[in-house]
């Protein structure tokens, strides 16, 4: 079982990086992501289910899901053709070219073996044209429909979920008719939306979340695609999300910025970190904030040692799955909403003296 609001690990080669699994455990993640695109280039589906499906082949006991390899349908744009079919890539690896069909993904996924699976959707642009909009919307349907038979055909249902994907771009009567569209194709287990943190503006995809909600069941988990930035997880938590992933937090921690509660968007590599004798965030219970200083952390990311990027991601991932617990804790005290407003603006006032920090 995983409670929600739950923020999701990212761990797109079967790793989420830098870390060992029993690490994330450690970090209080529910449940992580994968990719099958990229697990299909490397080392293969059939691999992975020669080796007894992600679980066992990463040594991860707790649930798994699988985006499909829409995304790639969009950042993927220069190296893919997109027809009715499906799409035909060209392999980032060796340059070989692979078709991705509704059907071919399901049986990618099912190989897999995580527990939820993506359907296979067209992502469009976050400031893509009202046609194209549409058209991403209006194939997504459909290929959910060719999804949903070959799953049924793989009996998949019986060990895995899949979930639909609500396309739309940033068009709130798109939104809302794909919306419609889905869940009368239902019954369900979960919904996502996806097509947003894409290009567009924030207060955009606010509004976006906001004009799909009404129109999506009340009963079942919404997954916001992709989104995990601590003001943006609030945000549509606020406007009825359950489930979040980023790759941020790992790909900020590597680069040493850090989040802090009471400071915002931190650049552990500052000059005026070198010899911080404090923790990297008081408020956090990490290993990373438990053990170590801000200026040991500045000296690692400084010499190119690894160990800084990994302590730093461990904290940002940390920091992520706690706050949707506090998230998660604040809803059920029936106090969310003077929760997260306090906690934005004490994270917002603190990005804003660390900033004044940084340019003194």
């Amino acid at each position: 079982m995983v409670e929600t609001p739950v923020f999701m690990p990212v761990g797109t080669m079967a790793t989420v990086k830098a870390l060992s699994p029993h690490e994330v455990e450690e970090l209080g993640a529910q449940i992580i992501l994968a990719n099958a695109y990229h697990l299909y280039l490397r080392p293969g589906h059939e691999t992975i289910r020669e080796m007894g499906g992600l679980h066992a082949f990463q040594n991860w006991s707790r649930p798994i899901l699988t985006d499909s390899g829409g995304f790639q349908v969009f950042s993927l744009a220069e190296s893919r053709t997109l027809e009715e079919e499906g799409v035909l890539f060209r392999s980032h690896v060796d340059g070989s070219k692979h078709l991705f069909t509704p059907e071919r993904v399901m049986e990618i996924e099912h190989a897999l073996g995580a527990d939820v699976i993506m359907a296979f959707d067209q992502c469009p642009p976050g400031k893509a044209d009202r046609s194209l909009a549409r058209e991403a919307h209006e194939r997504t349907l459909r290929w959910l429909a060719r999804c949903r038979r070959r799953f049924e055909e793989l009996e998949a249902g019986r060990e895995q979920t899949l979930f639909p994907i609500i396309q739309g771009s940033t068009y709130p009567d798109i939104r809302a008719e794909a919306a419609q569209a889905v869940t009368e194709m239902g019954p369900w287990d979960g919904v996502a939306i996806g097509g947003l943190s894409v290009g567009e503006e924030r207060e955009v995809m606010y509004d976006t979340i906001e004009a799909v909600e009404p129109h999506l069941p009340a009963d079942l988990p919404r997954y916001l695609m992709g989104v995990g930035y601590p003001v943006d997880l609030l945000q549509a938590v606020a406007r009825g999300v359950d489930m979040f992933d980023c790759v941020a937090p790992t790909r900020n921690g590597r680069n040493g910025t850090a989040w802090v509660a009471g400071a915002g968007q931190v650049n552990v590599k500052a000059a005026r970190h070198a010899r911080d004798e404090s923790p990297l965030d008081p408020d956090c219970d990490c290993y990373t904030c438990r053990t170590f200083t801000r200026a040991y952390l500045r000296h690692l990311l400084m010499a190119g040692e690894w160990l800084g990027g990994r302590l730093v991601s461990i904290h940002n991932l940390r920091f992520l799955v706690r706050l949707a617990a506090q998230a998660r804790e604040a809803i059920l005290d029936e106090r969310f909403e003077s929760w997260s407003g306090d906690w934005l603006e004490r994270y917002r006032e603190g990005a804003r003296e660390t900033a004044a920090a940084g340019a003194a």
